[in-house]
Formats: C-alpha cells, sequence, structure tokens
C-alpha cells in the first residue's frame, strides 16, 4: 500500500512515514523514517553545488541531482550516524517544515 505524498519532486518525497530520497544509491532509493531524524540543518550550497552525487568531505552524502548547480540550499538530515544525508529538494523549505512538523510531533 502506498501512502500519499506530502511532498515528491522526483527526487525527494515525504510521506507519512518518513523521507525517501531517491538515487541516493547508484541502485536505489533511501527511506529514512521520521523517527530516525535527529535534527535538520539548512546550507548554503556555494561550491557544494558542483557535487552531482556522492560525497567529498566523508560527512555528507548526496544523492543525485543533475540541477544541484542551479540551487543555493541544502538540507542536512542528521541520522545520529557519521554521514549524513544531504538532499537539494527543488523545494527545500517546503521539505524542511515537513521534516521539522514531524519531528516536532514525535
Amino acid at each position: 500500500m502506498n501512502e500519499p505524498m506530502l511532498y515528491d519532486d522526483g527526487k525527494i518525497a515525504c510521506d507519512d512515514t518518513g523521507l525517501l530520497i531517491r538515487r541516493y544509491y547508484p541502485w536505489g532509493v533511501k527511506r529514512i523514517p521520521y523517527a530516525s531524524i535527529r535534527s535538520i540543518r539548512r546550507l548554503s550550497l556555494g561550491i557544494r553545488k558542483w557535487r552531482l552525487s556522492g560525497s567529498g568531505d566523508f560527512l555528507h552524502w548526496w544523492n543525485f541531482d543533475p540541477n544541484r548547480p542551479k540551487k543555493e540550499t541544502a538540507l542536512d538530515i542528521d541520522t545520529g550516524h557519521r554521514i549524513h544525508p544531504t538532499i537539494t529538494p527543488d523545494d527545500p523549505e517546503a521539505v524542511e517544515h515537513i521534516l521539522n512538523q514531524h519531528l516536532t510531533s514525535a
């Protein structure tokens, strides 16, 4: 059964149970339940906008986003592990709002 989507831009999606990061791995998606998210931090991309996927600093892991060079904002997702999933949704404010709503209601 598929959950109704609260947000979906084709790369990043949020439903009632968690965050779905498409093209996170070369072979598929990463699902992060809201309960696993400790915090969200907004990042200014700067030079990191050229990181199309993977990690350049062994602290962040970027899903594949060929439009990242046109974006200015990323969201760093702290799940309690050394590597933080870091995403660039088309509407970072909407995703940040959804994630924060679920963090405060947990």
